[in-house]
């Protein structure tokens, strides 16, 4: 994994996208100045081969083929490459329309068929050269207990290009064992020994308790001496998961790990993408949104709009507004309730309106007047803020941004509609409050074009 801008990105894919990004422009420029049928200048030509690339590169990412390609198979993830260029090409004719400097001419079914050639065969390189092992990355866990056996989960999860292989587990004394037995490895010899006679890269620390004095502080300092890297859990899960552990967290982790960034350029950059993204995405969907207002108003003649206390940044209380999806006595007792999949309370029209995300829209209005973010954490209502912020540990820290429209959680877990999923969905938010730059809400906004196309995802 390599960190961009606080955040973590396969070396793979990463490597993947600038290869692909660089042979896309080569196949629409050559497209340009050797067959487009008219005279095209060397600046125009590569003016359009950057477009080209980036808007497939665009319309690939959407369909989840650099977010996906490390967890699929090779079939699955060429299923995804003809929709991905039908995409691309429909944006990129828009774009000629509009722009006469961008310009294909005749040949631009040829520069289509080229640049998916190059990417599918790079794709097939790719794809074949990751069953070789090189591409494996052997791991040792230090502990063997509760932590350990989520560590043993998460690296068996990964099963693309980047995938690791759990040599074993080093027992701490005293420590209740949760792993399998045959991956338990026994004591005789020294960490770095160990290490370098299974061949393990790298060290992750999933001790549980660390002040008894069986921990080997002095063995895992030789090991970083002896260039066997030395990660600790928190950081495990944060590089290969975009989480931060809720129940394994140490506050010092928070505090000395970098990241939460304030400052007063990351304000000016991040409120410039939430008027510009939200602006954009208003002008496009202004024909849904009047779609949708016409519709709630036919099926019950009830209000339109439905607003709702939500808590924000520094735990300032606003008004959230959203397109009505309920009927209008969904709450009549004032017993507030979770929402969930499924709900009976929704109404047929906000059915669609929730599948769709359309209900979301009026939320950019809560962003022009500064009350949200585009991007960043959900906000959650008074109620059970103060419930989850008395049962679920660094809760409050959530509330250190502004909330999003969407957010990392949303595009990473399934709807939430109990405290549990609010643990799961925590330790996301505090993975982007922490790490959070304008790269992150790109990727977050890519991901969610995904989900509203696919109909998956969190809410």
């Amino acid at each position: 994994m390599i960190r961009i801008f606080n955040h973590y990105v396969s070396r793979t894919g990463f490597i993947l996208l600038l290869f692909e990004i660089l042979i896309l422009h080569a196949a629409a420029s050559a497209t340009a100045l050797l067959w487009s049928g008219a005279p095209r200048g060397t600046a125009d030509a590569y003016l359009t081969g950057s477009l080209f690339a980036l808007v497939n590169v665009f319309a690939m990412s959407t369909l989840g083929l650099y977010q996906q390609q490390l967890r699929e198979d090779l079939r699955g993830s060429f299923g995804r490459i003809p929709p991905a260029f039908l995409v691309g090409f429909v944006l990129m004719s828009a774009l000629m329309e509009v722009t006469p400097a961008v310009d294909l001419g005749h040949a631009a079914s040829l520069a289509f068929v080229l640049g998916g050639a190059c990417v599918l065969m790079t794709r097939v390189l790719l794809f074949t050269s990751a069953q070789s092992d090189i591409l494996v990355e052997r791991l040792i866990l230090i502990g063997a207990g509760a932590l350990a056996r989520e560590c043993l989960e998460l690296a068996a999860m990964r099963d693309g290009p980047r995938r690791f292989e759990v040599v074993g587990c080093v027992p701490m004394p005293d420590e209740e064992r949760c792993v399998p037995v045959a991956k338990v490895l026994e004591p005789g010899e020294s960490l770095l020994t160990l290490a370098r006679r299974h061949g393990a890269n790298e060290l992750v620390i999933s001790v549980g308790d660390r002040r008894n004095g069986a921990y080997p502080l002095r063995e895992l300092l030789d090991c970083a001496l002896g260039g066997v890297r030395v990660t600790d859990a928190a950081a495990f899960f944060e590089r290969e998961a975009s989480q931060i552990r809720v129940d394994s967290l140490q506050p010092s982790y928070l505090i000395h790990g970098g990241g939460f960034d304030q400052s007063f350029l990351r304000a000016l950059v991040k409120r410039s993408f939430d008027l510009v993204a939200s602006a954009a995405i208003c002008a496009a969907t202004l024909p849904v949104m009047l779609v949708a207002a016409l519709c709630i108003v036919l099926e019950d003649g009830g209000p339109v709009i439905f607003r709702q206390d939500r808590v924000g940044k520094h735990g300032r209380v606003f008004q959230v507004l959203k397109f009505r999806s309920m009927g209008t006595d969904a709450e009549r007792d004032g017993k507030p309730r979770w929402a969930c999949a499924g709900d009976p309370r929704v109404t047929r029209v906000g059915y669609w309106l929730r599948k769709l995300r359309i209900d979301e829209l009026p939320q950019m209005f809560n962003v022009f007047r500064g009350e949200m973010s585009f991007v960043g954490p959900r906000p959650e209502r008074s109620y059970f803020v103060e419930q989850l912020g008395r049962e679920i540990a660094y809760y409050d820290v959530r509330h250190s941004i502004k909330p999003g429209i969407t957010g990392l959680a949303q595009v990473r877990y399934q709807y939430g509609a109990s405290v549990e999923d609010a643990v799961r969905k925590l330790q996301y938010d505090l993975y982007y409050v922490k790490n959070n730059s304008l790269f992150l809400d790109l990727l977050i906004l890519i991901d969610t074009v995904q989900v509203v196309l696919s109909g998956k995802g969190a809410r």
